[in-house]
């Protein structure tokens, strides 16, 4: 009876009832069909023990939510017991009395093991791209390597005055430029013995060594010559130059019938360095997917990725073409033995955390199943595929990103998941590997304590400056009124956070196994203002960093030239670890008598920015694009963006910094500025045409007034009822 229900849903979509659970049929046409096969699991045995599974768990994933709400509650009441009178001793107490803040207990190492390189030796940028685009997914899987001589071009490191604006064809003076600031790059980090890389003229390898022929005939080598890897091409007649400095390797192309290299005194056609060295493939906050119908368009591609079939159709000068994932890059070596590079950058995958539910799957008790629960069985199935092919994973491992924990039990919660998927899909123990997003304010305070609970299988940790401060604010909701929101960046529990993360992972033995990560540059066309302050994340002990696009990744890697990561973690590890007291130290200001011009300006940039992003995901499921802001400045925005805008706002409100009819006057004004903004693009919905009518509108509304209300301040569940609410009409 069973097989026959699983052999007819190849053709059928009606929903699929297995011991009352109910299952999509989409869904349940999709796993059998493209999932399953080519795994050792049978398509009956996955189902009984699948939805044995998400029933047993999905209590406790509510459970540890009806935590979240009673420790919130508890939080409130003391704030208000305890208004304007925060003693910082009082108020540590009493989060450790309420279970709060847990006891620390004793060091420890974490003992990963199957870790690939690129998270535990290669320290170097991280793309996160959200999986439910197919051409953005292979655009950062094939991010691993990138031109500089493009990423210089193409961007603002470059001024455009004396003549070296970007043009419609090649600009040989701005052309110029860059030829000289990747001379410098080569000369700051690969050194030549006896002068510069803008003398030289021609390469050879001679007796395994690089010999390099000067302009004025004299010859010399590398400084350091190990950093000579290898090579492509004849002996004497080179194609190609493969340096490595700090684990990232550079490719010197040569090639003098290339329109730069003809031209170039030693052929240079252009230098290729790896950039991108791990992408997160996201399912949460960079994707809209609110129902059976979306999740499976992100696990498609997934699976697409895994087997390595995905493709894309691109429209290119004209043409259409396909665009796959890169193969592997081949050389020799300095003695001419062939070598093989990974050619791709390697893959985790976000899910979701444990708030969200999906429609796509009813419980036997009528409810919907926990969304990340889900996500781990289908991603991890997904993933089997590349076992085979290792063009992901070398070592065998699945990388998760696990996002919006609150504290160490929620972490033992998501090691529990995955154990009975290891279970499940007949994997080893610790096959799924974690990331831990530390985003929420109880995760960063217990850290240690919730690495300690998954240190068998932890790769990953990192700090994010929207979702953690949407949290702090939402937690300390009661506290006071929150300063502004840019003055948050220069606040004392920040800068805190920030080193803490470092500190704990140092401590608790990450370096030279797993990342530490920071967080995302939001101007993609900021390249100049990146390059400036963004090496301070490799300073501060990161081994990863997030970017915006593939050419934010291939400028961000010349950071990790210029700083060798892991020499850096030897030298922080001496620091006396971060201050708790200094984390728990609240961002709210005593009197808030600001001027009104500058309360209505900070209000105004709040909410434009929150329409600018809900306008596209209600009314065109985009969760993550480039929006313009208040300025007509770019900015890569995602779902932490609208936390932290429409908790700002919610908090000014609650204490009356603010009046509802002065939010919506300001709503509506941005309104306008918003839908001019969008005004080439012809999928486009106007708000300010009909604000009783836009769904888009009255979801970001809605974020705002009913803010307090909403669990830790989140925007998924407004989001996702408006965006089904806007499906179901069209």
């Amino acid at each position: 009876m069973f097989l026959s229900k699983i052999f007819s849903v190849f053709t059928s979509t009606k929903d699929i009832v297995i011991d009352q659970t109910q299952i999509s049929g989409e869904l349940y046409k999709f796993i059998n069909s493209k999932v399953i096969p080519g795994t050792d699991i049978s398509i009956e045995d996955f189902w009984k023990n699948f939805v044995k599974v998400i029933n047993e768990l999905a209590p406790e994933n509510k459970a540890l939510l009806k935590k979240r709400s009673e420790l919130q509650e508890k939080i409130n009441k003391w704030h208000i017991l305890n208004k304007d009178k925060i003693e910082p001793d009082e108020y540590k107490n009493f989060l450790k009395e309420i279970g709060y803040l847990v006891e620390e207990k004793d060091n420890f190492k974490i003992q990963t093991t199957n870790v690939d390189d690129e998270i535990s030796k290669i320290a170097g940028p991280q793309l996160v791209v959200p999986i439910d685009n197919a051409r953005y997914a292979l655009n950062a899987a094939n991010a691993r390597w990138g031109s500089l001589y493009d990423a210089l071009y193409g961007t603002d490191l470059i001024s455009e005055e004396d003549g070296c604006e970007k043009s419609v064809g090649y600009n040989p003076q701005r052309g110029k430029k860059v030829i000289e600031l990747s001379r410098e790059f080569l000369d700051v980090n690969f050194k030549i013995e006896n002068g510069s890389w803008e003398k030289v003229k021609k390469f050879n390898v001679d007796n395994g060594n690089l010999k390099i022929e000067f302009d004025n005939g004299s010859f010399s080598k590398l400084k350091s010559s190990d950093k000579f890897i290898g090579f492509d091409g004849d002996k004497q007649n080179l194609k190609s130059i493969l340096l490595k400095n700090n684990n990232l390797h550079v490719e010197i192309r040569i090639d003098a019938n290339h329109l730069i290299g003809k031209v170039d005194k030693a052929n240079i056609s252009d230098i290729i360095i790896e950039s991108a060295i791990s992408t997160i493939m996201d399912l949460e906050d960079s994707v809209a997917a609110v129902d059976a119908e979306d999740k499976i368009r992100c696990y498609s591609n997934w699976l697409g990725i895994m087997k390595g079939d995905l493709q894309a159709k691109v429209k290119k000068g004209g043409k259409t073409v396909f665009r796959k994932l890169s193969s592997d890059k081949e050389f020799f070596d300095r003695d001419g033995n062939p070598i093989k590079l990974h050619g791709r950058s390697l893959l985790l995958i976000r899910n979701v955390g444990h708030l969200m539910t999906s429609p796509a799957i009813k419980l036997n008790d009528g409810s919907e199943v926990p969304e990340g629960i889900m996500d781990a069985f289908i991603t991890v199935m997904c993933a089997k595929h590349d076992f085979k092919l290792k063009m992901n994973s070398r070592k065998g491992s699945v990388y998760i990103v696990k996002p919006k924990m609150h504290g160490p039990e929620e972490v033992a919660f998501t090691d529990k998941i995955f154990r009975k998927v290891e279970e499940v899909l007949k994997l080893n123990p610790n096959t799924i590997k974690i990331g831990i997003m530390d985003e929420e304010r109880r995760t960063t305070v217990n850290l240690k304590e919730c690495i300690r609970n998954v240190k068998n299988r932890i790769v990953f940790i990192n700090t994010g400056f929207l979702d953690r401060t949407g949290d702090e604010m939402h937690t300390s909701f009661e506290a006071g009124t929150m300063i502004f929101k840019g003055e948050m960046k220069k606040s004392t529990w920040l800068n805190t956070y920030e080193d803490w993360n470092v500190d704990i992972g140092l401590e608790c033995g990450f370096s030279g196994i797993a990342q530490i990560g920071k967080g995302m540059w939001a101007m993609p066309d900021k390249m100049q203002d990146m390059m400036k302050q963004k090496i301070g994340h490799p300073n501060a002990g990161a081994n990863c960093a997030w970017v915006p696009s593939p050419t934010a990744a291939t400028l961000h890697s010349t950071h990790y030239h210029q700083v060798n990561v892991f020499d850096k973690h030897k030298e922080l590890s001496t620091r006396e670890r971060a201050n708790l007291d200094d984390i728990l130290n609240i961002p709210i200001t005593d009197r808030p008598n600001w001027p009104a011009d500058q309360i209505e300006k900070e209000i105004e940039n709040n909410c434009q920015g929150i329409l600018g992003y809900v306008v596209r995901w209600i009314d065109q499921g985009v969760g993550c694009s480039k929006v313009p802001d208040i300025n007509n400045i770019g900015l890569m925005e995602d779902r932490a963006t609208l936390r932290i805008s429409s908790q700002h706002i919610a908090n000014w409100l609650h204490h009356q910094v603010c009046t509802k009819e002065q939010v919506l006057k300001a709503m509506k004004k941005m309104a306008s500025i918003v839908d001019q903004q969008n005004s080439k693009d012809q999928n486009y919905s106007p708000m300010a045409q009909n604000f009783d009518g836009s769904i888009a509108f009255k979801a970001a509304c809605d974020l705002i007034f009913e803010g307090k209300l909403q669990p830790s301040g989140y925007t998924e569940p407004i989001l996702h009822k408006k965006r089904l609410e806007k499906k179901s009409a069209n």
